[in-house]
C-alpha cells in the first residue's frame, strides 16, 4: 500500500510539472482548468480549540514512537532527548481539484506529506522533538487564481496551523522553539510570525525560522515578522529563506506574481529584493563552492530512500534573492520549469542545515540572542 502512495505521488507530480510547462507556452488558462478548483468555496468551522490535543492530528509528534519526521539517511542518527521543539508545517501535498481544501483524512494528501517530512523535517531531529500538524490546506490550484474562494482557502489552512501552534506551544513547554516550514507551510508561519509571535514573549524563545520555498522582501517584509533576517552562521533569533534554481535559472513565474502584490507595511514588493541565506553558510547573499556542501539528500526513484553525497551543489545569492546552484544537479524527475528546484530546497543542503539548527542552538543556549537591527 505504501509503495502504491508513493507511484502515485510520483505520478501527480509529474502532472504537476506538465501543467507547469503548459502555463509558460500556453497561458494560465489551460493550467487553471487542471489545478483550479470550478466548485464554490465550502464554508468550514475552524477546528475545535483543543482538536490538535488528538495526537491523531499530528503527522510527526513527539509521543509517537515512530513518524516519518524520525528518519535519517545512514551515518545519522535522531536525538534520544532533544533540548528543542519543532514546529514544521509541510507544503501542499493536497493536488485535487474537487475541493479548495484538503480533508484531514485525505489519505493520499497525507502520504505525500510524510514523504516532505522525511526529505525536510529530518534535517532537525538531532536538535529538536518535531511537531508536525496534519492541517486542511490549500490545494495547489489555490496559488494560481485571485479568486476570492482561493485567499478564502488559505485562511481555512493558516486556521489549522494557528490552532495547532498553540497545542504546540502547551506541550513544548520552556524549550527553545525552532520554526520550520517550506512553500505554503512558510506562508502560514510567516503569517503566525506576523499576527501572533512578533512583539510577544514568545519571540525571545525562536532560535529560528527557516521560511523556505516562499518569496520574503527584504523591504517590505522582514520588519513585521518581529525577527531579523540571519546575517551571522552562529545567530539565534532570526529567519533563513531561499528558492533553489539551477543555472541557466528562469524565475520569471515567481517574480511577476511577487512584483504585483503588497507587502507588509503596505508598500509594494515590486524590485524590492528577497531575503536569501546561503545554506551553506548560513548567512546572507553569500556564495560557496561545492565543497562547502556536507551532505545533499538525494532520493531514490522510487522516492522510498535517499543517499547523502557530501559536495555535490554550490550555491550562491543572486542581486534579486535566488539562490543559484550552478548546473543542473541530477535529484530526479521533479524540476519545475525555469531550473525551480524548489521541490528540493531542503534536500539539496540537508546535511548543512542539520548543521546549522545545532549551531544556532548552541548559540541560543549561550543567551548571544539577535536582535532586530542586523
Amino acid at each position: 500500500m505504501a509503495r502504491k502512495f508513493l507511484y502515485a505521488f510520483a505520478f501527480l507530480i509529474v502532472l504537476t510539472i506538465a501543467a507547469a510547462f503548459a502555463y509558460r507556452l500556453w497561458g494560465v488558462e489551460i493550467i487553471r482548468w487542471w489545478s483550479v478548483p470550478t466548485t464554490q468555496f465550502e464554508t468550514q468551522a475552524p477546528v475545535a480549540a483543543n482538536a490538535y490535543a488528538d495526537p491523531k492530528m499530528w503527522l510527526a509528534h513527539p509521543q509517537r514512537a515512530k513518524d516519518p519526521a524520525r528518519w535519517t539517511p545512514p551515518g545519522y542518527q535522531p536525538a534520544a532527548n532533544p533540548s528543542a521543539a519543532v514546529f514544521y508545517v509541510h507544503p501542499t501535498s493536497f493536488l485535487g481539484s474537487a475541493h479548495w481544501n484538503a480533508k484531514l483524512d485525505d489519505t493520499e494528501s497525507n502520504a505525500r506529506a510524510e514523504l516532505f517530512l522525511r526529505a525536510q523535517a529530518t534535517a532537525f531531529n538531532a536538535s529538536g522533538a518535531i511537531w508536525a500538524p496534519r492541517y486542511r490546506q490549500a490545494t495547489f490550484g489555490a496559488f494560481l487564481t485571485n479568486a476570492a474562494a482561493a485567499q478564502q482557502a488559505l485562511d481555512v489552512a493558516y486556521g489549522d496551523v494557528s490552532t495547532a501552534f498553540d497545542q504546540f506551544v502547551k506541550e513544548a513547554g520552556d524549550r527553545p522553539i525552532i520554526l520550520v516550514g517550506h512553500s505554503q507551510g512558510a506562508l502560514h508561519l510567516v503569517r503566525l510570525l506576523h499576527e501572533r509571535i512578533a512583539g510577544t514573549p514568545l519571540a525571545k524563545r525562536i532560535v529560528a525560522a527557516y521560511l523556505v520555498g516562499w518569496p520574503i522582501s527584504r523591504t517590505t517584509d522582514v520588519a513585521a515578522l518581529g525577527l531579523p533576517e540571519c546575517t551571522r552562521a552562529d545567530q539565534p533569533g532570526c529567519i533563513l529563506s531561499w528558492q533553489s534554481f539551477a543555472e541557466p535559472a528562469d524565475p520569471s513565474l515567481i517574480v511577476d506574481v511577487y512584483d504585483r502584490t503588497t507587502g507588509f507595511d503596505g508598500h509594494p514588493r515590486k524590485g524590492t529584493p528577497m531575503v536569501c541565506t546561503n545554506p551553506l553558510t548560513g548567512t546572507a547573499n553569500a556564495t560557496a563552492s561545492a565543497q562547502a556542501n556536507l551532505g545533499t539528500l538525494i532520493p531514490s526513484a522510487a522516492l522510498d530512500s535517499a543517499q547523502m553525497q557530501a559536495g555535490a551543489v554550490p550555491a550562491r545569492c543572486d542581486p534579486r534573492g535566488f539562490l543559484l546552484i550552478g548546473d543542473p544537479p541530477a535529484m530526479g524527475n521533479y524540476v519545475l520549469p525555469g531550473n525551480n528546484y524548489h521541490v528540493y530546497d531542503y534536500s539539496l543542503f540537508w546535511a548543512n542545515i542539520r548543521a546549522d539548527v545545532a549551531r544556532r542552538l548552541a548559540a541560543f543556549a549561550r543567551g548571544t540572542h539577535g536582535t532586530l537591527s542586523p
